[in-house]
């Protein structure tokens, strides 16, 4: 019963859409009415409010951390072990993905599942962002950088921690990571993904709702 408890607690961790919080504290528009109409800090950068970006891409990696850093300070009390572990940080996972709180109109994941390979192993957390900035600073397709990151994480859990099941915890977030790009993945087929502006100074302007993405796509 215990488990269970943890393992819903981490969901309704994971159910705060940190891109519709910040975005009510800053009196900007719901991000998913406008833009990709992703609640994360990519469409919250399209009003122009980088501050804001900045804070619910904290926020949504900040949760993953905390809801298995907890649970893990909390193990030998509760008597959790692995499995409940990696239950409990997939749930925070799925919970970002389809928050009970919005409807179930979740983001892709990629800040909290950053947060959450933090608190796992640094090891992981480190090759999983070094693959994601080669990616970019190479190519400039954010979506493409995510992607990579995520099964590099993989293979990085695999090789760092062996098959157990905070192995499978991984396996399962890059496959549900990898299926919420899947529209960005059939651009970058069709060679119409948008690519990245490195250092560009200025603001990026609002983009009006109904339209698609044309530029930045940082999930």
């Amino acid at each position: 019963m215990t488990q269970i408890l943890f393992i819903a607690v981490a969901y309704l961790i994971g159910s705060v859409s940190f891109a519709v919080v910040v975005s009510w504290c800053y009196g900007l528009p719901d991000p998913h009415t406008y833009g990709s109409r992703n609640p994360g800090a990519t469409n919250v950068l399209r009003t122009g409010r980088k501050e804001a970006a900045v804070l619910t891409l904290l926020g949504d990696a900040a949760k993953g951390a905390i809801a298995l850093s907890l649970a893990k300070r909390l193990a030998l009390e509760f008597n959790l072990d692995e499995f409940t572990l990696a239950a409990v940080a997939l749930a925070t996972f799925i919970g970002h993905l389809y928050p009970l709180y919005f409807r179930f109109k979740g983001g892709k994941g990629v800040s909290t599942a950053a947060g959450i390979l933090l608190a796992l192993d640094l090891r992981v957390a480190g090759v999983a962002l070094i693959a994601w900035l080669l990616t970019i600073v190479a190519l400039r397709y954010s979506s493409l950088a995510s992607i990579v990151a995520a099964l590099a994480a993989t293979m990085a859990t695999l090789y760092f921690l062996g098959w157990n099941p905070f192995a499978v915890m991984v396996l399962i977030m890059t496959t549900l990571l990898l299926w919420r790009h899947r529209t960005n993945m059939k651009r970058l087929l069709d060679g119409t993904e948008s690519r990245i502006t490195l250092f560009r100074g200025g603001s990026t302007p609002p983009i009006p709702s109904g339209d698609e993405p044309k530029s930045r796509e940082v999930p």
